[in-house]
């Protein structure tokens, strides 16, 4: 099978509205607009950096949603998920048993509610309305070390219903508030106790599907991000040629999470204080051999590339700001079998396929079927394992899915990754491309650059 059966889509430069905003390119690749041209917030004066979204894109964002709860009543949000937090505020933080959450009315200034330890992170970001407990579980009384005596301590504070009383100083305590989650029945009581003039109504719906479809700012930096794939996906492909058998798959991995590492913060200003690199991610994944052969292993890897080998180079994933996507490639150092061939050929028609149906306004299970339909037609299907791709999102797996039990039309916007593998556990090999698919106004784009071919992937050492 030649793997131009249908022309990659992605080999062109950024298209669309989000060529606007990265009109200049390096040796990398696409630039955002901001990196080259930061904007400094009129507000905080804190100015635009490489490392996330302009703060102006926060705010455009804290407004969106404030128009989007209005048209459904609610009088504010509060947020609890973590990714709806970043997403919504640019607070990047880390998620532990201790409560935290964003509160958002539908007109003014969003509140962060924090754990104490966070505090610093807070202060040299651009929301300015803040309240801290000291830490999880907090005492009623002496429960703070930084304003009185802590002997004796007694009783335990409710932290959500603490939350709650600062949404009531605020006014909203007789409002309808919204929730990004469906509270269990305990603490929707709870929280009526606290707040008995208040409704609480789930709306989870509502920031999951403003993160569903990625704005041209997002859809830009995940681009720089995958550039960045594309760079790692080509060192680690360079370094099994001129290491040959000589490298285990644990080397392949390390060297290439280093090699990664220093390309992104070589663009990235770092000093070592909040927000500075923040959300920002290098990793790489190699496997080698039998390990190739199950979608989700869970073995630890540290085996000697061999010839004969089907070689993966997986979990390559860089995030800047919590954007990035993914890029893998499905390897094979010859020789290879004739059985081995023609089930990469036929995973790497079906990731193409997965490209060529994704279109706005198609259902996501008419792609799935498509796909998978073309293992089945190939006598494949017992290789089959799972969909064809997920929702790409900060969190990696998103709604809605390549699946063929999801109904969800596609929109402008949306990115899918494209990766429906095959896996031969008894032969002991499987492949596994993966790419970062966005749909446009026309079809769908590859994110990604490096090559599926058989002079790319079939490796001669």
């Amino acid at each position: 099978m030649s793997t131009t059966r249908r022309e990659f889509l992605a080999l062109t430069t950024l298209a669309g509205t989000a060529a606007a905003l990265a009109p200049v390119r390096d040796a990398i690749g696409a630039v955002p607009a901001w990196w080259h041209s930061p904007a400094t917030d009129p507000a905080t004066g804190l100015q635009d950096r490489p490392d996330r979204l302009p703060i102006s894109w926060y705010r455009a964002c804290v407004a969106r949603l404030q128009s989007k709860i209005g048209e459904l009543g609610l009088d504010g949000i509060l947020l609890r998920d973590q990714w709806n937090i970043v997403y919504v505020s640019g607070y990047f933080h880390t998620t532990t048993e201790r409560p935290e959450a964003l509160w958002v009315p539908r007109e003014g200034e969003p509140t962060l509610f924090v754990p104490g330890l966070d505090r610093d992170l807070v202060s040299s970001w651009w929301l300015r309305d803040a309240e801290f407990y000291f830490d999880y579980p907090q005492a009623e009384t002496n429960g703070d070390p930084r304003s009185a005596a802590v002997g004796g301590p007694t009783g335990t504070v409710n932290l959500w219903a603490w939350m709650l009383r600062g949404i009531e100083r605020r006014g909203f305590g007789n409002r309808n508030i919204g929730l990004d989650w469906e509270p269990a029945p305990s603490q929707a009581r709870a929280f009526q106790e606290v707040l008995p003039a208040a409704r609480f109504t789930p709306a989870a719906q509502i920031p999951l599907g403003m993160r569903e479809i990625k704005t041209p700012e997002e859809i830009a930096l995940t681009q720089r991000a995958i550039d960045y794939h594309d760079r790692m996906l080509g060192f680690c492909r360079d370094y099994v040629l001129r290491r040959g058998t000589n490298a285990t798959d644990f080397d392949v991995r390390h060297e290439a999470e280093r090699f990664g590492t220093e390309l992104v913060l070589n663009d990235i200003p770092h000093d070592g204080r909040p927000f500075s690199a923040a959300g920002v991610s290098v990793s790489c994944g190699c496997r080698t051999g039998v390990g190739t052969a199950y979608p989700h292993p869970n073995q630890f890897f540290m085996t000697r590339i061999q010839r004969g080998h089907a070689i993966q180079f997986s979990g390559v994933m860089v995030r800047i700001g919590g954007y990035g996507g993914e890029g893998y490639r499905a390897c094979h150092v010859l020789p290879i079998s004739s059985e081995q061939q023609r089930m990469w050929d036929v995973h790497t028609e079906m990731t193409l396929a997965q490209q060529e149906h994704s279109r706005s306004g198609v259902e996501c299970r008419e792609v799935a079927s498509r796909v998978l339909e073309i293992a089945r037609r190939a006598g494949l299907e017992q290789y089959v394992y799972h969909r064809p791709a997920h929702g790409a999102g900060m969190e990696g797996h998103q709604p809605p899915y390549i699946s063929l039990g999801d109904t969800t039309v596609m929109q402008e916007g949306m990115m899918f990754s494209n990766e429906p593998g095959l896996y031969n556990a008894q032969g002991g090999y499987g492949y596994n491309h993966s790419n970062n698919l966005v749909i446009t106004a026309t079809g769908c784009r590859q994110m990604n650059r490096t090559p599926m071919t058989r002079e790319w992937c079939l490796l001669g050492i």
